[in-house]
């Protein structure tokens, strides 16, 4: 597993120096002392590095450590073990038996969530959020679909929010099958635990931007609870500048038997390339199909969650998600927000998806038996640290701008000035084209515009906060512009 300064070698590039303007210059003075407390800043660049120093990975600071430890397995087992005693959860199945059914973990998971509420301080509030479904894809009859929704309110920042889910519905190998056993530990009884588990660790703690714990159902018939989430949001216009979804995190073991148990997959997609209409003859592509947002919130993640506080690797997957399949994380990407899905290194396809039954002596089916409790833990760990670092830190730039109307060997940068009380500046990023991840880092200050002597033909560039306390936003990759 990476270590906190690992980052791999920088490629060597012709020495250039960084030009700012002069109120770049004067601000960049301003704010030299916060900005330079991060230990991570110390050193400086070499001659032959271009401008800037190398990028370094986000260190957890001490109260994310005391978060992190605070995460229980044993709380997360007894989570996953409840749910999957409900016999089913499938969508179809009963709303109100108290004892199995869909009804009684949508009922169980409010109650635990809403007994968190008392510690914190007011800031947490929990709500069942519903509609009815008419008939669709695998839903035959109108059907009442319900999320749990637990919203941990931020203190200074309470506009800008974060949302992690897990489905807590499941399903049979046959999916219209709604009253067969169907325990779905770790598909998704698992990634239920981890929201449920940090809900209720963060909700002790102030939170700078809101967070967002959802339980969301009607994922396995078309992901209908989430795209109804994700609606509400987008009617309410609301910012949300990161979207996680915990789909099958429950077990590092693959259908061979091989075992991965410090890694955790990220499906993160990408954008396609597009010409301004009538400029193809004159201008070539501005690129930017490995820098979508999700792509830019993936490493975001790799920077503050691969280090000894969560024990895990994250491997980023550059793809919406897996053949064949899709989770709640495409409902956010369709209204346009950066999203990603967590799931487990390998999948052991004979214990997801299938009736519970007995062949040959041995028991299969999505038991939590079958569950690495541990490893669940870990994730849950790898989630706390990238919603605590996303919500203590700075939001992502807005509006940022590469101006590319003139013909020069300098590059010109603009974005929106953040309304974080704590905001102490930014910094400018930039890799070659061909480098997969952010090299160097430019300090310039408490600005809005910059120019630096590097060719916007020649390399990629991307904007971050950075606030008083050394906290780093994901990095906004400049569009086109004047």
């Amino acid at each position: 597993m990476p270590s906190d300064e690992s980052h791999g070698p920088v490629p060597t590039k012709p020495t250039r120096r960084t030009f700012l303007s002069a109120a770049t210059v004067t601000a960049a003075a301003a704010v030299a002392a916060p900005l330079a407390a991060d230990p991570a800043r110390a050193g400086g660049h070499g001659a032959d590095d271009g401008p800037g120093r190398p990028v370094r990975p986000q260190s957890p600071d001490r109260e994310l450590r005391r978060l992190l430890a605070e995460v229980d397995q044993r709380r997360i087992e007894a989570i996953v073990r409840r749910l999957a005693a409900f016999g089913t959860r499938h969508t179809l199945s009963s709303q109100d038996d108290p004892e199995r059914g869909i009804g009684a973990a949508r009922d169980w998971i409010h109650q635990q969530l809403q007994s968190y509420v008392a510690g914190s301080g007011g800031r947490l509030t929990v709500e069942l959020q519903s509609y009815i479904q008419q008939p669709a894809s695998r839903i035959p009859v109108p059907t009442r679909i319900t999320n749990v929704v637990a919203t941990l309110r931020g203190t200074t920042s309470p506009d800008r929010v974060y949302v992690i889910t897990g489905h807590y519905d499941s399903r049979c190998t046959d999916v219209m099958d709604f009253t067969s056993d169907a325990p779905g530990a770790d598909d998704d009884a698992s990634g239920v635990a981890v929201l449920m588990e940090l809900a209720r660790v963060m909700s002790t703690r102030p939170m700078e931007a809101t967070v967002v714990f959802a339980a969301v159902a009607g994922e396995e018939q078309n992901l209908y609870g989430s795209t109804y989430l994700a609606q509400q949001y987008k009617a309410a216009g609301t910012d949300i500048q990161g979207m996680f979804s915990n789909d099958i995190v429950g077990s590092s073991r693959a259908d061979d038997g091989t075992r991965d148990p410090k890694s955790v997959r990220l499906f993160a997609e990408g954008v396609p390339t597009s010409e301004t209409p009538g400029q193809a003859s004159t201008r070539q592509s501005v690129g930017g199909e490995n820098d979508s947002s999700s792509r830019q919130l993936a490493r975001f993640v790799s920077d503050v969650a691969e280090n000894s506080a969560t024990g895990m690797g994250v491997r980023v997957v550059y793809r919406r998600d897996r053949y064949l399949r899709g989770s709640d994380h495409i409902a956010f990407l369709r209204e346009g927000w950066p999203a990603g899905r967590f799931t487990e290194p390998n999948e052991d396809f004979a214990h997801q998806h299938q009736d519970v039954r007995v062949v040959d002596g041995k028991q299969f089916g999505d038991l939590p038996e079958f569950c690495d409790f541990g490893y669940i833990t870990r994730v849950a760990r790898v989630n706390g640290a990238v919603l605590w670092s996303l919500a203590q830190g700075p939001g992502t730039p807005k509006r940022a701008t590469i101006v590319t109307t003139n013909l020069t060997n300098d590059t010109e940068l603009r974005w929106e000035r953040g309304t974080e009380p704590d905001l102490a500046g930014y910094e400018v990023l930039w890799r070659e084209t061909t480098a997969p991840e952010w090299t160097h880092a430019i300090e310039v200050g408490d600005v809005t515009t910059t120019t630096v002597n590097l060719s916007k033909d020649n390399v990629f560039f991307g904007i971050r906060a950075v606030d008083r306390d050394g906290h780093r936003s994901p990095v906004a990759f400049p569009q086109p512009g004047s």
